[in-house]
């Protein structure tokens, strides 16, 4: 993972809607998350609409997360996790079954969907991707958010 945040892409003027699909489970990281790719899209999108889906794990996003694509009512959803790694290889497991879903979701209805279901090692590392400013990845999420709604609206006015 970098060290450097994607710069910030410009949406001014245009009317985006993004859904943030959380899971409940590391409740404090998962919100720090979703606090900064809320405070980021706000930033990029100020006339965006944001809205949130709460689910009780990792496991669970990928079936809301397709019900929202096949509606097709949104520019992007960011899908979010904190997934802590214990002594067996549940983590990982859980990890790569909810970003192959996702992976496929977004091709399958043409939605983009961000990924932001962290997998990590400790809270160490937790704290500082979820709860500190430096490498924030909700903020990170929601500049891909809002960067691929963009690119998606211009290949489709064509």
């Amino acid at each position: 993972m970098s060290n450097i945040s994607p710069p910030r892409p410009r949406d001014a003027g245009v009317k985006r809607s993004f859904i943030i699909v959380a899971s409940q489970f590391n409740g404090e990281y998962v919100q720090g998350l979703i606090n900064h790719a809320r405070e980021e899209l706000r930033a990029l999108s100020p006339g965006a609409t944001i809205s949130l889906q709460r689910v009780p794990g990792a496991f669970e996003i990928p079936i809301v997360v397709r019900e929202l694509a096949s509606q097709k009512k949104v520019d992007a959803i960011i899908a979010v996790a904190v997934i802590l790694k214990g002594k067996t290889g549940h983590a990982s497991n859980l990890s790569r079954s909810v970003t192959d879903a996702l992976q496929r979701i977004a091709v399958d209805h043409g939605v983009p969907v961000i990924n932001a279901v962290l997998s990590l090692d400790n809270e160490t590392q937790a704290r500082e991707r979820c709860l500190k400013n430096k490498i924030n990845r909700g903020t990170e999420a929601a500049r891909a958010a809002v960067k691929i709604a963009g690119v998606m609206s211009k290949l489709r006015a064509k």
